[in-house]
């Protein structure tokens, strides 16, 4: 049994003559000796050993069928899914006025009308719920709470034709967190709330720099006092957005946190992530934080900040075998009006709409570049397992078409050691 493509090999200091190995396709992390890892490459192991790495996906029976199941992952997993995921943006307004918000170049009054709601249950219904299919979505902004009324008249029905199916339905929100409420909160629970992404970009005093109200008050101690309000009774993501000069501040938010009351068990998961430039391109601003995952800058701030979220309790998302949204045919977002898309961040291109409720989606593999990850390169990757090919709108951003790979090798090759020790360190234990 030869060692699997997929993995990674990294020497234990802290042990000499040891070696961790990480599988990126299972996820899985184990330490062999020098003897035991020179035996694994010479296919030497004893049959309890190999057995043992198998299962863990450490060792393969053969390289050749490997390779051609990760080719065959995502549309092998388009085949079993039988849940279908949709962000809605129920409108494109806002009561926040952030400076390198993404939306900025198309926001506007611009709400999901009556009759598209209607219309997208009637699909909803017709064409998931009726085929088995379980339902969560995602309402989105804009403010998603601005269209709260809204947001009923998607959920209600649809929690019904759910339970008379005997399927399951289950919306989240991503929210800005002024307007949820505990009152909110205990109104949209019946309705199938499922839990909530709430932003907070840093400390005070940052926060209120990046996110204030449209008035110019700030808006970090109206979502502390709602985090505050509704943590037990709905799950809570805590992301938040950093430029290369505020990155360093973010650690100061997470003992606020935790001087509030809000601990580790009172949040679901913290992530933070990196500005990108406003939709449809253009040069960065100070804003503008990234354009390739692969900036050296990038590289140092995921580092740092996930080490200081895990040193003080909280959940942070491990590496993990994932593909683009892009890639799944069961994964939609709609917009206000109606159009389909097959990424949010789509939304400031139209000519990468993929259709519309009316009149359904129609092929996007071109336009899209389906599968731009079959290639002999991306399939010998190491790390294919946690990037597919990567963000489809990185690589728009900076060649201005989605004509090839946004390749991640440099940043896993610079950053995965440290993300496997961290979690073998740090990570809370249940």
């Amino acid at each position: 049994m030869p060692l699997s493509r997929y993995l990674t090999i990294y020497p234990c200091p802290e042990k000499p003559g040891s070696f961790l190995l990480y599988s990126t396709k299972k996820g899985a992390v184990v330490r062999l000796s020098a003897a035991l890892l020179a035996a694994a490459r010479a296919g030497t192991l004893a049959p309890a050993e190999a057995e043992r790495l198998r299962r863990l996906e450490i060792v393969v029976d053969d390289p050749a069928a490997e390779r051609a199941a990760m080719a065959a992952a995502v549309e092998r997993t388009n085949l079993r899914r039988r849940r279908f995921n949709a962000l809605v943006v129920l409108n494109l307004d806002c009561n926040l006025a952030c400076p390198y918000c993404y939306e900025d170049p198309f926001r506007g009054r611009h709400f999901m009308t009556p009759e598209t709601a209607r219309l997208l249950v009637e699909t909803v219904r017709r064409e998931q719920l009726a085929e088995g299919r379980e339902v969560a979505l995602e309402f989105y902004g804009g403010e998603a709470l601005l269209s709260r009324s809204l947001l009923r008249e998607i959920a209600a029905p649809l929690g019904a034709a759910a339970r008379e199916l005997g399927v399951k339905f289950s919306f989240g929100l991503v929210t800005n967190g002024t307007l949820l409420t505990r009152a909110v909160a205990e109104e949209l629970l019946p309705l199938g709330l499922s839990g909530a992404s709430i932003t907070l970009d840093g400390p005070r005093e940052v926060h209120d720099r990046q996110r204030p109200f449209v008035s110019g008050k700030g808006s970090f101690d109206t979502i502390l006092a709602n985090v505050k309000a509704v943590w037990d009774l709905v799950p809570l993501r805590i992301g938040g957005n950093f430029g290369r000069d505020s990155y360093r501040e973010f650690p100061r938010l997470l003992d606020q946190l935790l001087a509030e009351g809000i601990t580790p068990e009172k949040v679901r998961a913290v992530q933070f992530s990196p500005i990108i430039p406003k939709a449809g391109g253009g040069a960065a601003t100070d804003h503008a934080g990234c354009f390739s995952a692969n900036e050296p800058w990038l590289v140092e701030a995921a580092l740092y900040l996930r080490e200081e979220i895990l040193r003080r309790g909280f959940d942070t998302p491990k590496p993990t075998m994932a593909a683009c949204m892009v890639e799944f045919a069961n994964d939609l977002v709609v917009n206000y009006d109606g159009t389909l898309y097959k990424c949010p961040a789509f939304m400031g291109w139209p000519e990468l709409a993929v259709g519309t409720l009316a009149d359904g989606v129609g092929d996007y593999a071109a336009s899209h570049n389906l599968n731009v990850w079959r290639t002999d390169e991306c399939l010998d990757c190491p790390y294919l397992p946690l990037c597919f090919g990567g963000c489809r709108l990185l690589r728009k951003l900076r060649t201005g078409a989605i004509d090839g790979v946004d390749c991640r090798r440099d940043f896993f090759a610079a950053a995965l050691e440290q993300l496997v020790r961290q979690d073998l360190e740090l990570r809370r234990r249940a």
